[in-house]
């Protein structure tokens, strides 16, 4: 289990360097969102010293030597992890580079070296790889300036080909010869820009990337007259191409929506004047004012005596929290119920918002970026089967005196069969259908990466608030004392908690409507500083107080506030002119799935933990009733501490709901949000319960395991006959026509297969 307060970085550090921008100090080690002042938070998140182009620390690996500058630059153009990869190996290939890394989740392309001059060459060597770079200043682009999809040029290639073979079809009833004319066509304007991006990578230091690939199978097909598999081949693969870019963008998206929680202008108290300025130009020391609605742009210290604020942004919890003057307050934050001021403690790039980005950032880019299944099958399948068809078509003739035309018509044979047609659908033909199945339940899952990273999942973490319950405080209990009964209570609690918008008081108002008792607003309504609320009814002073802020309570009170607390529930005296006349209690309860969820995935042989940040008493209250490990008290680094932990010995799923939940998603092996949570978390996570029925959880497990299952009977199916037909080829049994029924008959086989997942039934509900 993790430990709360072990830091697992904490003896790693990255030493300071130079940037063009500015001098910066950063280390791996995760950040707290809790407000920093001065120069607590020293700067940008660095490269992270344990990455595997080199790391110092306790991993035994040696340090890496530092560059003198650090350039950064936002790339354009990535649809998958292993184009990181790629741009990656294409810069790495410059003389002066000490380190070239890419983040993918921010687009953020960071590179050391020791040469003011190697900027220029980084740009290039970038756009000859087939992607382009440009300043992290330059804006990316907005709704308006992107070109509807029928205007994008890979959407157009995608229409244009699937018109193209449609129209070789229909002409082949017609004209046989004229079909084949267009397929070819077809084919070649398709495959066009697919070779040059093949021969820049190549020229890279790629040179069996995923486009080689598809390129030497259209062309071994075209060469053999199969002009509408050659077509065929090279569609799908754009099929593919598209829906990953799709799903990397709506990832992507995440970022984009944690920087919207800080607002772009700030109001600045100068010389006594209110003056709107940007949250870039807010400095350490100045004073902002907030309006009630309003988020806070900085880190800050609280100058008023009192204020609420919402900081289930930050923390995940749906109960605001009451902060009194000198209370450091994080960016990000909502005030509740009045104007306040604060004094800035951050500098920019340093609030709470921006260590929670780079503790994403950090968590990503420890992780060494994910190759899709077919670019590492095509590392050594490619050439592999080149060699082998040219020594077939070559040796004999050479050594043996046989006839050329004989060994080049086996060799073409054994290179068709080798077309990887069958391997190439064989894997998205599956995962698509694993995904629309998914969604049929209410799960979206981004991409086969993702679906693939669940299949292996057997240990899952949840978050308390939002996930494992409703995220809503309800009234759970009302007790009367003496003559007092319970709809009188709660009568006069709803008369003083009319108009106010704390979540715990809109919790007493439903509670009081959905029982029908009748309440009257109270008069003088007003909130007592840190301790609770108070009105006058019928002349009578009636108070809601919490329990810590009422002396000399009788005993009869204090047992009923200790049961209730000691249940994980918040609860207050409610008083007449001074005498407790009974108490109200609040709970976030269980999602009513809760316990068959957890119940399901034990059956999956999956292990249970509950990260939350609620106190000790709640945590167990609830993880008793799941029968489920806790680990409780956690802030956001904490529960990153606990899943890299986990990570270490076990295949970790993160459930969450809130910002605060993403560091932990993403440095989880895969993260999933629930579909009423965050934009932060459910752009962030892998995965997402759209409908956040928690218990399609196991369901989505059960089925990413199925369809690991049906890509590896695939696998089997178009490996197996591949080498079957490969040998008959090479013997002379078989000639070119069974070459083609082989690799189109497998090809029928996995797709008929894949299909079957669209029957797959979810065992529970």
């Amino acid at each position: 289990m993790c430990t709360k307060h072990t830091d697992c970085c904490s003896t790693r550090s990255a030493k300071p360097v130079k940037s063009q921008e500015s001098c910066c100090h950063s280390s791996p080690k995760i950040l707290s969102i809790r407000p920093a002042s001065g120069s607590a938070v020293q700067g940008a998140l660095a490269l992270d010293a344990h990455s595997p182009e080199g790391g110092g620390g306790d991993d035994g690996e040696p340090a890496r030597r530092e560059g003198k500058y650090r350039s950064s630059w936002r790339v354009v153009g990535m649809d998958c992890p292993s184009c990181a990869r790629k741009i990656e190996n294409a810069v790495g290939q410059l003389s002066d580079i000490v380190v070239a890394k890419v983040v993918f989740s921010t687009e953020k392309l960071v590179v050391e070296h020791d040469d003011e001059q190697t900027k220029n060459a980084v740009e290039q060597a970038v756009g000859r790889s087939g992607f382009n770079i440009v300043s992290l200043d330059s804006p990316s682009p907005s709704s308006d300036e992107i070109k509807p999809w029928y205007q994008q040029s890979d959407n157009l290639r995608l229409l244009g080909l699937g018109i193209g073979m449609l129209a070789a079809f229909v002409v082949s009833f017609s004209s046989e010869s004229a079909a084949q004319w267009l397929y070819v066509l077809t084919c070649l304007v398709g495959l066009f820009p697919i070779a040059v991006s093949a021969f820049k990578l190549a020229k890279a230091g790629t040179p069996f990337a995923i486009e080689t690939l598809m390129t030497v199978a259209a062309c071994g097909a075209l060469y053999l007259g199969e002009t509408a598999e050659a077509a065929m081949v090279l569609w799908l693969f754009l099929i593919g191409e598209r829906l990953e870019g799709f799903a990397a963008e709506k990832a992507r998206s995440g970022v984009q929506a944690l920087m919207a929680l800080l607002p772009e202008k700030a109001i600045k108290i100068v010389d006594g004047q209110r003056v709107e300025t940007d949250i870039a130009s807010l400095t350490v020391g100045d004073i902002v004012e907030v309006a009630p609605g309003g988020r806070l742009p900085a880190d800050g210290k609280l100058l008023d005596a009192l204020a609420s604020m919402d900081e289930s942004a930050l923390t995940g919890e749906s109960i605001p929290v009451e902060h009194t003057q000198g209370a450091s307050l994080s960016a990000g934050s909502v005030v509740i119920d009045k104007v306040i001021q604060i004094q800035v403690t951050s500098r920019q790039g340093e609030n709470a918002i921006d260590r929670i980005l780079h503790m994403i950032e950090e968590a990503e880019s420890r992780k060494a970026p994910l190759e899709r299944f077919l670019e590492k099958f095509s590392r050594w399948y490619t050439p592999l089967m080149m060699v082998v068809a040219l020594l077939v078509v070559t040796i004999p003739p050479l050594l043996f005196a046989q006839p050329w035309d004989t060994w080049v018509y086996r060799g073409l044979a054994m290179l068709l069969i080798a077309c990887p047609c069958a391997l190439v659908i064989s894997t998205p033909a599956a995962i698509t259908s694993g995904l629309a199945m998914a969604a049929r339940f209410g799960v979206l899952i981004k991409g086969g990466a993702a679906l693939e990273k669940l299949a292996h999942i057997d240990q899952v973490a949840l978050d308390k608030t939002g996930t494992l319950t409703q995220g809503k405080p309800q009234v759970t209990d009302v007790k009367g004392f003496d003559a007092w009964s319970e709809a009188q209570v709660l009568q006069m609690a709803a008369a003083v908690e009319v108009g106010a918008s704390h979540p715990l008081a809109q919790a007493v108002i439903r509670k009081a409507k959905q029982d029908g008792v009748a309440f009257e607003p109270a008069l003088q309504r007003s909130a007592i500083a840190g301790k609770g609320v108070t009105g006058l009814v019928n002349g009578q002073h009636i108070t809601l107080i919490a329990p810590n802020h009422f002396a000399d309570a009788p005993e009869q009170a204090l047992a009923s506030i200790e049961r209730l607390q000691g249940e994980g529930k918040t609860a207050v005296y409610v008083t007449v002119d001074e005498v407790i006349i009974g108490v109200i209690a609040w709970q976030d309860t269980l999602r009513d799935d809760a316990l068959g969820a957890v119940s399901a995935l034990k059956d999956l042989g999956v292990d249970t933990v509950m990260l939350t940040g609620d106190h000790q008493r709640s945590a167990a209250a609830i993880a008793s009733k799941l029968g489920m490990s806790y680990q409780a008290q956690l802030l956001p680094e904490d529960k990153v501490t606990c899943i890299r932990s986990l990570a270490q010995q076990r295949h970790v799923a993160m459930v969450g709901d809130g910002i605060n939940d993403a560091p932990a998603m993403k440095e989880a092996h895969i993260g999933i949000a629930m579909g009423s949570g965050s934009d932060v978390a459910l752009e962030t996570a892998d995965a997402a319960i759209t409908h956040s029925h928690l218990i399609e959880l196991p369901n989505m497990i059960a089925l990413s395991r199925a369809t690991m299952r049906n890509i590896k009977q695939n696998v089997t199916i178009a490996l197996g006959l591949k080498a079957v037909f490969l040998v008959t080829s090479l013997l002379g049994i078989t000639g070119l026509w069974v070459a083609v029924l082989a690799d189109s008959g497998a090809t029928a086989l996995v797709t008929l297969n894949a299909l079957r997942l669209l029957r797959y039934k979810p065992k529970h509900s």
